[in-house]
């Protein structure tokens, strides 16, 4: 089993300065473990020459392969592309910041090889601020509950999956993927192995609140009806409310005769029902914003240059 080809994915972006480390510390694991191995790196659209640093490693080491895209497509994105250009019966993916400590890697493959199909990781701790660590652990535990499938907590994309894995991911032509949920979706042996988090290597993380608020979005809404449910219920609940308004006004008319011109209690109906169809329809077009991705067929994302030996 260990003779057999090990790919190990890795999106790049802004990671000039590190590259050379993220390589010496993979290739040291791999080989001191005598494991068969490719370097898939892709570099997400880096402006600071980080693919030019990939392309002097690739001419140094010849179990590198990468491959650049013609912009910043986004972290999911380049894993896609990475999977897909990936050779291996068995896959790993790690981010470039070496927050996910590629030591373990080994232990995560001899569980592929003692069964699993998917070995993934569970953050026991994370070296980041109070506020991020409040949203993630909110997030993965939101997600859990409205999902209709069992998606593991605070697991990231950190994993090493079977071939068979990949493949079965790859059917599913997202425009918007949640590769983590998409992993739990096909189903197969999983297992979860806890490890604690690194702090980053060097720099700042690049990934802003923005992009996080999107994941969250995209995995909310690929793998739940929920919300469009919650605008149903809303929509009833307005309903009800106003009806019984307007049967205490009248029961309250009918036994204390008064003469009020009832503008705060309008304004106040009138806001909650305006409040609760804008978000409505705010929730319905974000399905529907991606269906209209998904029928378009674009690809996840461009590869515009490869390293020497390989196509784009």
């Amino acid at each position: 089993m260990k003779k057999l080809l090990h790919s190990i994915v890795i999106p790049v972006y802004q990671s000039r300065d590190i590259l050379e480390v993220l390589v010496d510390r993979v290739s040291k694991v791999m080989n001191d473990a005598d494991l068969h191995f490719e370097m898939v790196l892709i570099d997400d659209g880096s402006i600071d020459g980080s693919f030019e640093k990939i392309k002097q490693l690739a001419a140094l080491h010849k179990f590198i392969r990468g491959f650049a895209l013609s912009r910043n497509f986004g972290h999911q994105a380049a894993l896609c592309i990475g999977l897909s250009k990936s050779r291996g019966e068995f896959i790993a993916i790690i981010d470039d910041d070496l927050q996910d400590p590629p030591e373990i890697l080994p232990n995560f493959f001899q569980l592929l090889y003692e069964g699993a199909d998917v070995v993934y990781g569970v953050r026991r701790r994370r070296k980041e601020g109070v506020v991020k660590k409040i949203l993630y652990a909110g997030f993965y535990r939101l997600l859990n509950i409205l999902s209709n499938i069992d998606i593991p907590v605070d697991a990231g994309d950190f994993c090493v999956m079977k071939r068979r894995v990949v493949d079965a991911m790859q059917q599913l032509r997202e425009s918007n993927p949640f590769l983590r949920g998409i992993r739990s979706w096909v189903g197969f042996k999983q297992i979860g192995v806890e490890y604690e988090r690194c702090a980053r290597h060097q720099g700042v993380s690049r990934y802003t609140m923005q992009k996080y608020f999107n994941l969250a979005v995209t995995g909310l809404l690929m793998f739940s009806y929920i919300p469009l449910r919650v605008a149903t219920y809303l929509g009833f609940f307005a309903i009800a409310v106003s009806s019984f308004y307007v049967m205490f006004i009248v029961i309250y008319w009918l036994i204390f005769p008064f003469n009020v011109p009832g503008y705060l209690s309008m304004m106040v109906i009138i806001s909650f029902l305006g409040g609760v169809q804008l978000a409505a329809i705010g929730i319905i077009g974000e399905y529907i914003a991606r269906v209209n991705d998904n029928v378009r067929s674009w690809p996840v994302a461009i590869i515009a240059e490869a390293t020497s030996g390989e196509k784009a």
